[in-house]
């Protein structure tokens, strides 16, 4: 594309980082089903290796159909640059890689995923890292919780399950403060509903399962780098401000700029531990891309008229998808997610755990599934399930109690995901 304006949403989302094969003159983005590539001498390999030059040495740290992907989502989120790589829960870690050392933290809100909350909690601490959770709500909490070891503050944006929405600006203001990278999951606002760069995060993380792929067939994670921070303003980040021995001693700020984050993440984080997206998941991201726009709108729709359904029905004690009036998060919507409040969201049922299990068990549209974003509605019980390593105090603090189950609403007519909702609300409260 040669117009130098800005191009819009759904422009983006077909065209950017895709453009006719050379060789061939294919018009999609082929599957660059390949581990190596030819190096034209051996001072192309030289330049290669030192950065000096972009191209592709190894699949394991780029590929063609895989950096097309990176660019397509480092365009719709406004970011500088991104690297993808096999998962969400990868992204999450090759975003903190860079930043964290032994010793140090991470201060993260406590509605996160509850696979998030786990890592955070027990895994990372195999590095050496840990993390601190506080309620993003309580701004003086975030401020008392950041210490002379905290290296980034972590958030979503409309937080799994509970559709709570961030305030990304007060947090972001927070960091601003304290001279730290707030790293935002986008994954179930999508840069359709937020772009969580222009409210001041720094990097921007997306489990492209969901709704970027849109059609549950591969698993995929992307870090998307805003290219904003000043990684030499301190000493807290010696892997991007100083020498890196993990690369023969390269300041990777001082060689790259802007683009130092991403470069890192390709040449030492993607290197050594390997969390590589191959080419056929990168594929099917890039042509579910095309349609989000598309589907997100209808995805929105469609749970405005099933929250409000619910919300009025008597056998439903609360709903809490924060588009509604009712919502102690509804006066964020229009400037977080000015498009909507997503489609994602949680409600209770009056007679507690066995009344979401019958619940569950009694629909037939929708698909009982530990996931979320597809076109198909999906259903789940957390303290069940996905935060089931929790206690009850920590479920109910990441807005999954035991009465309570997650919606995924899909695109299928409003009516049918109703009557279904209908049909085994009955027989779960009978």
């Amino acid at each position: 594309m040669t117009d130098a304006r800005p191009q819009g949403f759904d422009t983006l989302a077909i065209h950017a980082g895709a453009k006719p094969d050379p060789a061939t003159g294919a018009r999609n983005v082929p599957i660059y089903q390949t581990t190596a590539y030819v190096f034209r001498d051996a001072d192309h390999a030289a330049r290669l290796f030192n950065l000096q030059e972009v191209g592709y040495i190894y699949s394991r740290l780029t590929n063609p159909t895989v950096m097309a992907l990176a660019e397509r989502v480092a365009a719709l989120e406004g970011g500088a640059g991104a690297i993808c790589c096999s998962s969400g829960h990868a992204a999450q870690i090759m975003a903190l890689f860079p930043l964290m050392a032994p010793g140090r933290n991470v201060v993260a809100s406590t509605r996160l995923y509850g696979g998030t909350i786990q890592q955070f909690s027990n895994t990372i601490r195999k590095f050496g890292w840990s993390a601190k959770f506080v309620d993003f709500d309580d701004l003086e909490a975030l401020k008392a919780a950041i210490d002379g070891d905290t290296r980034a503050v972590f958030c979503e944006t409309i937080a799994n399950p509970g559709g709570y929405i961030t305030d990304l600006d007060a947090v972001s203001a927070v960091c601003d403060a304290a001279g730290l990278p707030l790293i935002v999951d986008n994954t179930t606002a999508t840069p359709w509903l937020c772009k969580p760069i222009e409210h001041g995060a720094t990097l921007v993380v997306h489990s492209a399962t969901k709704y970027l792929t849109g059609n549950g067939t591969v698993t995929g994670g992307v870090v998307v780098d805003s290219g904003k921070f000043d990684w030499s303003a301190s000493d807290k980040f010696p892997s991007l401000s100083q020498p890196e021995p993990a690369y023969h001693g390269l300041n990777f700020h001082a060689a790259l700029g802007a683009m130092a984050f991403t470069f890192h993440s390709i040449a030492v984080g993607l290197r050594d531990l390997g969390m590589t997206m191959n080419p056929q998941g990168a594929h099917y991201t890039l042509m579910g891309i095309e349609t989000l726009g598309l589907r997100m709108a209808r995805h929105v729709e469609n749970a405005k008229k099933v929250a409000e359904w619910l919300e009025a029905d008597p056998r439903v004690d609360y709903v809490t998808w924060p588009g509604l009036k009712s919502s102690p998060y509804h006066d964020r919507v229009a400037r977080i997610v000015p498009k909507g409040a997503g489609a994602l969201f949680t409600f209770a049922v009056k007679g507690g755990y066995e009344a979401c299990v019958r619940l569950v068990d009694s629909l037939a549209l929708f698909s009982h599934v530990a996931n979320l974003g597809d076109t198909r509605s999906l259903i789940i019980h957390p303290a069940s399930t996905t935060h089931r390593q929790l206690d009850e105090a920590a479920q109910i603090r990441a807005g999954a109690a035991p009465n309570v189950v997650r919606l995924s609403i899909g695109i299928e007519d409003a009516a049918d995901i109703i009557a279904d909702l209908d049909q085994a609300l009955a027989k779960a409260t009978a």
